[in-house]
């Protein structure tokens, strides 16, 4: 099965995650990452894997664009969400839930949870005050469930 991974990442939280994922998957897998890789034909995988990071409550941008861009062909894919988020939970599914249009959330044959990092050294000054102030951390943290992406990567190969 050939996959595509297109992602989006910020700070290299995700960009580790898809490394870690595509070594779970198999040699046929490619990664876009959708702020450098301009031209993705999608046409050319079988299975189709979006996912990016949450930041103040949404995903990247670009990578939205391109799901509702591109929505009626993915809709036609063997399909995996996932994100990267500091929340557990309920809070994690209503970010889930926030990051991906409703017709694929209803398509996906797998979805999965991260978790998250939080690489202060990486931040501007004006992201830095708002994790310091709103999440009460001075210094970086990860929380990457690399379990949760090998039982995501597990379903995918199964598909």
């Amino acid at each position: 099965m050939k996959f595509a991974i297109i992602y989006a990442t910020k700070h290299g939280c995700t960009d580790k995650c898809v490394h870690t994922l595509a070594n779970n998957l198999d040699d046929n897998t490619v990664l876009f990452n959708i702020e450098n890789d301009k031209i993705i034909n999608i046409n050319d995988y079988d299975s189709i894997i979006l996912g990016g990071s949450i930041h103040a409550g949404t995903i990247n941008k670009k990578l939205f664009g391109f799901m509702e861009k591109n929505l009626d062909i993915l809709l036609q894919k063997e399909l995996g969400l996932f994100i990267c988020c500091m929340f557990e939970g309920d809070q994690a599914l209503d970010q889930f839930r926030n990051a991906f249009p409703e017709a694929l959330r209803n398509k996906t044959k797998a979805h999965g949870f991260f978790g998250g990092e939080l690489a202060i050294e990486k931040m501007n000054l004006f992201e830095k005050a708002i994790i310091k102030k709103v999440a009460n951390i001075e210094e970086s943290v990860s929380k990457i469930n690399y379990s949760n992406i090998k039982a995501f990567a597990e379903k995918m190969k199964s598909l």
